[in-house]
């Protein structure tokens, strides 16, 4: 008996490992080798490829494409539509599979809806792409980026807060009250 709930228009190849708790919706299909961990939320017309790895509480929101290479640590957010590549020059007539691009998201990292992350283009700690932004380089922790292509333009809370940095290189979430530094262009949260 499987500890997950599967709608039952959902295809699982064998050969996945899902984990306790987790949910996936109609006309998903998880792929042999893929790894889901527990508690995830897996939306409608999500199509997750082989050797895929999703962390624990990871959120995929409907008609996401997650192509092997691709790793999402815990907490991810994945918003509707967004796409991940693998190959950098895909040719109908050139078989690639030999050449896939790996790409992480990192703890706690949201990606926007309609949001494009080309492979190669790892996504930091508690990072933020925008609505429908082009990924085509490294995000670093903590930075909110936006458009196509996608460039930084601040710096983001563990709640998805803007953070706000006075002269001393300090800010502090107006939800939380954590406190960040900005040292030498990255962000870190200040322990408390």
């Amino acid at each position: 008996m499987s500890n997950y709930f599967a709608h039952e228009s959902t295809f699982i190849d064998p050969g996945c490992t899902i984990g306790s708790g987790t949910k996936i919706w109609h006309f998903s299909h998880i792929m042999t080798g893929a790894a889901i961990g527990e508690n995830c939320n897996i939306g409608q017309n999500v199509v997750i490829s082989p050797e895929v790895v999703l962390g624990n509480n990871v959120k995929v929101q409907n008609n996401v494409s997650i192509y092997t290479g691709v790793t999402c640590e815990d907490d991810v957010f994945l918003g509707p539509s967004c796409v991940f590549t693998n190959v950098i020059n895909p040719r109908s007539h050139v078989n690639r599979r030999d050449e896939y691009g790996k790409t992480t998201v990192k703890h706690g990292a949201s990606i926007g809806a309609n949001a494009t992350i080309v492979c190669g283009n790892d996504i930091g700690e508690f990072a933020f792409v925008g609505a429908g932004a082009v990924v085509t380089k490294t995000v670093e922790p903590y930075a909110l980026v936006v458009g196509n292509p996608a460039i930084q333009i601040g710096w983001i809370s563990e709640n998805g807060l803007r953070l706000n940095f006075d002269e001393k290189g300090i800010a502090a979430c107006s939800e939380s009250g954590d406190v960040y530094k900005l040292k030498n262009g990255a962000v870190r949260k200040v322990e408390r």
